[in-house]
């Protein structure tokens, strides 16, 4: 078969498109900015891609146009597939039916943490000889790689409540029909196309409705939205984590969140040893040990893999140090992210080391200023926090002004460098986060931070 994905360089898509290949398909793509590191992964493994959405892509005359969520109404290409009356279909739909289909499908759902705890749990199953498939919105650094099919019968998926295209506004997540379903968190986000929390709740239950009997649900017992979907109606055995104090059946953590002892209600059934930080890591940890044990690895299995755990890329990932100063990479842009990432960093460095928090409102829901009140909230572990406010309908000073003199609002990429290594001084630590490549910042800050004091290294 010969598709052709229209947006092919977004994370999933082009995880998609590498699945299709290993498969055996032709696969060729557009994307309106073909660029890396999608666009050189993808061209490694001898995928065409073409840059815009021109309608003379139907001369490629493939088998079916697999459509991604970043196409609309009006893209010239979409609208000539259209009145060709030519076959297409959704991301989610042809890996239901191309690749899930017969697996032991493991999907990871929540606001926060799907792609750290998806890559936990494909390694985990990995390490345990499981040999999964999986397909990841990032790039696990224990496999290399943000897709594969794998040999055996589980498929491990990040499974994201954004809407599948525009003509099938369910979340994505309905689609994947899985056995085994993580529910780590729930909180209001996607402010482009859910009106409220109640709305997420709903396609939440949707997915709830979409695992068998003999299935199993691992919920976050901390979560009061994931209790009130449950409440809506369960059919699955429910294996529920991260209570705070003892609770029958229950999997909870004791201990540092990089050495814990996991308990089910008061027995000690594992241990974890690992280089990760922050408790949101700890309760990706135990949702992991939780979903890995249902497909049959006992818990201290789970514990010595995630010992081995290598993270995923962008996740607190230190990129060089100059001048004496560290500058790390972060995928956070939700105001709950932002501060769950600068309290690991500030647990890591400790009370006497600075941490410079340098992020964009670059998602949806930011853009839009829905959460710009939470943000100096978000940024509290925070000695100095630089905003950049390029492309936002809001006033980030206005948002930013309880804070004072410790936030600064920068109109440009090379604005923030400057007054970052301006305020910068040996011993520390600037945290970069943003959803997106930022402007290539990191290796604008090491370079000017190298000018300014000793040699770049890292």
């Amino acid at each position: 078969m010969h598709i052709h994905i229209l947006g092919i360089c977004g994370t999933f898509m082009g995880g998609l498109a590498a699945l299709a290949r290993e498969a055996g398909h032709t696969v060729t793509g557009c994307d309106a900015n073909v660029y890396p590191p999608m666009s050189d992964q993808l061209r490694a493994l001898g995928i065409e891609l073409i840059e815009g959405f021109g309608p003379e892509q139907l001369s490629l005359q493939p088998d079916l146009f697999v459509v991604g969520n970043v196409v609309t109404r009006g893209n010239p290409l979409m609208e000539a597939i259209l009145d060709a009356g030519l076959p297409y279909t959704s991301g989610p739909q042809w890996l239901a039916e191309h690749v899930l289909q017969g697996r032991h499908v493991l999907a990871v759902a929540g606001t926060h943490g799907k792609t750290t705890t998806t890559s936990m749990l494909a390694w985990v199953l990995e390490d345990a000889g499981l040999q999964p498939g999986f397909l990841v919105g990032g790039v696990p650094q224990n496999f290399g790689v943000s897709a594969r099919l794998g040999n055996g019968a589980a498929f491990v998926i990040e499974a994201d409540e954004y809407d599948t295209a525009f003509f099938d506004k369910r979340s994505k997540f309905v689609h994947y029909r899985p056995r085994t379903a993580i529910l780590n968190n729930l909180e209001y986000d996607h402010a482009d196309i859910f009106p409220d929390l109640a709305a997420i709740e709903t396609q939440f239950h949707h997915l709830v409705r979409t695992v068998p009997s003999t299935g199993c649900l691992v919920v976050n017992a901390r979560e009061e939205a994931l209790q009130r979907v449950l409440a809506r109606g369960c059919w699955s055995q429910v294996q529920r984590f991260g209570a705070r104090k003892e609770e029958p059946g229950t999997l909870r953590a004791r201990g540092e969140p990089h050495a814990f002892d996991v308990l089910r209600g008061a027995m000690k059934i594992a241990r974890v040893e690992w280089g990760l930080l922050g408790e949101h890591n700890q309760l990706n940890a135990l949702a992991t040990i939780a979903a890995a044990e249902h497909l049959g690895v006992a818990p201290e299995v789970s514990a010595a893999a995630l010992g081995r755990f290598q993270n995923v890329r962008r996740r607190l990932e230190l990129r060089g140090e100059a001048g004496g100063v560290k500058v790390y990479d972060d995928f956070a842009h939700h105001p709950t992210a932002i501060r769950t990432t600068l309290d690991g960093l500030r647990r890591k460095v400790g009370l006497d080391q600075r941490i410079l928090a340098a992020f964009e409102p670059r998602s949806n829901t930011m853009k839009l200023g829905t959460m710009k009140a939470q943000l100096p909230w978000a940024l509290e572990e925070a000695d100095l926090s630089f905003c950049h406010s390029g492309g936002l309908g809001w006033d980030a000073r206005e948002a930013l002004s309880p804070m004072g003199a410790q936030a600064q609002v920068c109109d440009s990429i090379d604005a923030m460098v400057s007054a970052i290594v301006k305020a910068a001084r040996p011993g520390d630590h600037v945290l970069c986060m943003s959803n997106g490549g930022f402007g290539g910042i990191h290796e604008k800050l090491l370079a000017a931070l190298a000018e300014k004091g000793a040699p770049a290294a890292g």
